[in-house]
Formats: C-alpha cells, sequence, structure tokens
C-alpha cells in the first residue's frame, strides 16, 4: 500500500513537473514574441540643442538642423551585403553569382516580432552602406597584392570581414563605403571576428593603395585646401598638403586602428563599442551625453550623415558656407528611427570575445598594485572608469558645467590639442574603460603607442621618443605626454599590472 501511494506521488510529481515546464515554456514563448518596442525620435528639437557640452571655443559649438528639415531627408534602404573573398579563396562561380542575384532590402520593422529579431536587424544595419563603388576585375578588393601589401587579416575561411560587397542594381557588384563596420570590425591572431571592436583593418591606408589612379583628382582638392583661409578655425588645421606626394605620405602615416575623423583635425583611436551601454559619454573628449537609446540613434544619425549639415559659426566642418542648407529630398539619405533603434539594440547586445588571459598568480598580484596606485579612482570596477570627464591643461571648467556634467578637478596631462583645438573639443577627455584592452590597441586618444607595455614606458615622456603606434607624417620622434601614473613602478610590478589589466 505504501509502495502505491509513492508511486501515485511520483506521478503526480511527473505530471505537476510536466505542467510547469508546458507554462513556463509557453511563458517563454509568449516573452520571446511580445517585443513591440516604442521607438523614440532620434530628432527632436529641445533634445538635440542640450545633446553636445559645448565645445571649448563656444563660439564655434554647432547650430544642428531642424527636426522639420532632418525628416524632410529620404530615408535608407538596407541592401543586403555579401562576403568579399580574398583572391584564391573565393568559391568557383561565386562573383558571376553575385552578378545574378536581385537586390534585396532587407530590414522590414513588420517583420521583426521579437527582441532578437530586431538585434538580428540592427546587425544589417551595421553591416549597411552609406554609399557604393563599382566593382571590376581590378578592383583593389580583387587584388592579391592588396592584401599582401595592407597585412589584411581573413577570418579562416579566407574571407575579408571588414568589406562587403551589395547589390543595389542586379549585374551590378559593388563595394560597400562607410558602414559602421568598416570601422568596428577586428579580427583576432586566432581568425576570430571582433564585431564592434576598435578596428585593425588599414582603413585610410587602403585608400591610399590605388591613389596613383587619382592622381588628377587628388591634385585639384589640394587647392581647395589652399582656399580655407576665411574659416574661424583656420589656425588649427596646420599647414595643408602641399603635393600629391604629402598627401599620400599622410595617408600611410595613420596605422590600423586609428582613423581622421570629421570635426577633429587629426587622426583619432577608433573606439570600442563593446560596452557602449554602460557609457554615460560618448566620443574621446566626451562630446556627446548618453542618456539612453536616443542618445545613442542620435550620435549614429550625426556621424553617419547629419553632422555634415551642422552650422559651425557660418561654415560646415568641411570649410564650406552652412547655408543655404541642400533639399533634403536631394540630398543623401539618412537612417530611418526603427533602423536607428535596431542598431542601437545591437550595440548594446554586443559582448567581449572570450578573453584568454587567466587571472594567475601574477595578475592577482597586479590587481594589488592596481588597488595601491589608487588606479580605482578613475578605472572604477566593474565597468572600470568612473565614467567622468577630466578637463585638460589650459581648460577653465564653466561653473555650469560642474552642474550638468561629471567632472573630475583633475588633469592628467594628456596632449590638450583634440580637446581644445578642434570642432569635437569639449575642454575635457572622458576616462576611459579599461575593459578588453587585451584585445585593443593601438592606445591613447590618437593611438600613439601600440601597446601597453609602451604605454607604462617613462620614455615616452621625452621627445626623443620614437611613437609605437601614429606620429604623423614626416615625424621621427616626439614625446607621448601626459597619464604619468604608474611610470615609475618597478618592472616587476609594471609586469603584474599589465597581466592583471588583460584579465579585464
Amino acid at each position: 500500500m505504501r509502495l502505491s501511494k509513492l508511486r501515485c506521488f511520483a506521478s503526480l510529481l511527473v505530471v505537476s513537473g510536466g505542467l510547469l515546464m508546458f507554462f513556463a515554456n509557453g511563458q517563454a514563448r509568449k516573452q520571446a514574441t511580445a517585443f513591440s518596442p516604442v521607438i523614440p525620435k532620434t530628432w527632436v528639437d529641445e533634445e538635440i540643442a542640450e545633446l553636445e557640452i559645448p565645445l571649448a571655443t563656444v563660439a564655434l559649438s554647432p547650430k544642428h538642423v531642424s527636426a522639420e528639415y532632418y525628416y524632410r531627408i529620404r530615408e535608407r534602404k538596407v541592401y543586403k551585403t555579401y562576403p568579399i573573398y580574398a583572391p584564391g579563396k573565393e568559391p568557383a562561380g561565386y562573383f558571376d553569382w553575385l552578378k545574378q542575384q536581385e537586390p534585396e532590402i532587407v530590414f522590414d520593422p513588420a517583420k521583426l516580432k521579437t527582441e532578437a529579431d530586431w538585434i538580428a536587424a540592427g546587425e544589417l544595419v551595421f553591416e549597411n552602406t552609406d554609399g557604393a563603388l563599382p566593382v571590376t576585375a581590378d578592383s583593389p578588393v580583387r587584388n592579391p597584392a592588396y592584401y599582401e601589401k595592407l597585412g589584411i587579416r581573413l577570418t579562416r575561411e579566407g574571407v575579408n570581414p571588414y568589406q562587403r560587397y551589395v547589390i543595389r542594381e542586379k549585374g551590378k557588384v559593388e563595394l560597400r563605403i562607410f558602414a559602421c563596420a568598416d570601422c568596428h570590425t577586428r579580427v583576432l591572431d586566432d581568425g576570430t571576428v571582433v564585431k564592434g571592436a576598435q578596428s585593425n583593418f588599414p582603413l585610410t591606408q587602403a585608400g591610399n593603395f590605388d591613389i596613383e589612379r587619382r592622381r588628377a583628382q587628388v591634385e585639384a582638392n589640394l587647392k581647395t585646401f589652399r582656399n580655407l583661409s576665411q574659416l574661424p578655425w583656420v589656425s588649427w588645421l596646420g599647414e595643408p598638403p602641399s603635393s600629391f606626394e604629402e598627401v599620400v605620405g599622410r595617408a600611410s602615416a595613420v596605422p590600423p586602428g586609428v582613423l581622421g575623423r570629421h570635426r577633429a583635425n587629426g587622426p583619432m583611436q577608433v573606439p570600442d563599442l563593446i560596452g557602449v551601454k554602460d557609457r554615460k559619454y560618448l566620443d574621446r573628449t566626451g562630446l556627446q551625453l548618453h542618456r539612453g537609446i536616443a542618445d545613442l540613434m542620435r550620435y549614429a544619425s550625426m556621424n553617419q550623415d547629419t553632422d555634415m549639415l551642422s552650422s559651425f559659426a557660418g561654415f560646415n566642418w568641411g570649410g564650406r558656407p552652412a547655408t543655404p542648407l541642400p533639399d533634403p529630398a536631394r540630398w543623401r539619405d539618412r537612417f530611418s528611427d526603427p533602423q536607428l533603434y535596431a542598431l542601437a539594440l545591437y550595440l548594446y547586445s554586443l559582448k567581449p570575445p572570450p578573453n584568454p588571459n587567466k587571472f594567475d598568480a601574477l595578475a592577482r598580484r597586479g590587481q594589488r598594485v592596481f588597488r595601491s596606485e589608487g588606479c580605482a579612482v578613475c578605472h572604477t570596477p566593474p565597468l572600470y572608469t568612473n565614467n567622468k570627464l577630466t578637463p585638460v591643461d589650459g581648460f577653465t571648467v564653466p561653473e555650469e558645467h560642474k552642474r550638468k556634467y561629471d567632472i573630475l578637478p583633475i588633469s592628467v596631462g594628456t596632449d590638450p590639442g583634440l580637446a581644445l583645438r578642434s570642432l569635437r573639443g569639449t575642454g575635457y577627455y572622458k576616462v576611459p574603460s579599461l575593459k578588453g584592452v587585451w584585445y585593443r590597441g593601438p592606445f591613447e586618444h590618437s593611438g600613439s603607442v601600440a601597446t601597453l607595455e609602451d604605454w607604462f614606458d617613462p620614455k615616452r615622456l621625452r621627445d626623443d621618443y620614437v611613437p609605437t603606434g601614429f606620429k604623423a607624417y614626416g615625424v621621427k620622434t616626439r614625446a607621448v605626454k601626459g597619464h604619468e601614473f604608474g611610470l615609475q613602478l618597478s618592472a616587476e610590478d609594471k609586469r603584474a599590472l599589465i597581466a592583471f589589466l588583460k584579465t579585464l
């Protein structure tokens, strides 16, 4: 009798468990499909007006276009893109097959039912083209010398993951350009592709590969460079290139992971977008507030297209009069609000690659050094940033800023050029996160040093130092100043500290 009762009780447990699993699975499926996002508007005049920290030269702070103008710009179509194989790795008949493909628009909000759908669609936006170049048999991406000369890393399948083909018209294969992925894709030593990371593609040098064919165009542009004397910020620009050879030389001096940004007056380290959800300020100078997903949408829109319409004391950042504005119906295009929302969700979802660096005895010692040296004051765990701004030497923090922004009362002595003498210059640098430094580099806001070992080398403070990252055309030596913390540690403590940092 007792055995019978036990069997009955066990059966009830099984049935009950099954019912619980049934309802749990049903609830999970319901949650997976019940994602109806309220998509914020990207362009709201009042919010755009408060989006950026005023520039250090306040009179040059931008005036952005109105919402009424912005929403008259036509929306971008997101076309399907295709992998680019290096020569010798391409499947037989692949390129001819591409020519037979119909153009396919792959972003349709009506088909996005779950949050996972939206994130996947955001990846398509991340890969989307803002422009395209025709691909022929002698295009660089089909030339073996392009890969050999530039040292382009490939996946294990022989794919060039930094660039993509796009079909916008049947029979016409094009090279996607100006996508987010162009600057934010990295390939690790083992061939792993890390999307959203600081790129290690030689983007500037790649543009130089067949530049000789564009010599006439480049030389014509040199005349434009010489006619910018009316700009209010002309003193920041330095001497324009004087010859075709100098244009080539300047571009060749920019290493992978560093890029000439608009509004920057010089190369900047490409940011790592992994972990961007936790950042309170965007851009190296903390230029833009990040108060929520709508702000990331705005940042993406400005950096893809609309920033070039802004007025900086009557001029756009390229040096031309900012008015009259072009006809929005005839100008280029912009991401739609749903596209930007999906892109932001995708960026928020990004995770770092598995870290091969173990937290061993050496790293444990490095953690003690990290704590004893006070590194956590600025690089506070668990984000390893305090999400604050640090003013540069030569900038006086306005009283209003102390009430509105999170500002450290100290400067770390970093070269203030970008922060004071550029159209991205706020007078501050943001405190960067140290998470993921093991797969990143080069470091410093201009990418002047290649490795953490270089960063902790006290020789970098000397004028005879040879930067291991960006050092500029014609420059053989220069100091990489600032952030002197840790430079006086013993060799053993430095090695331990670096070992710890690489575990983050």
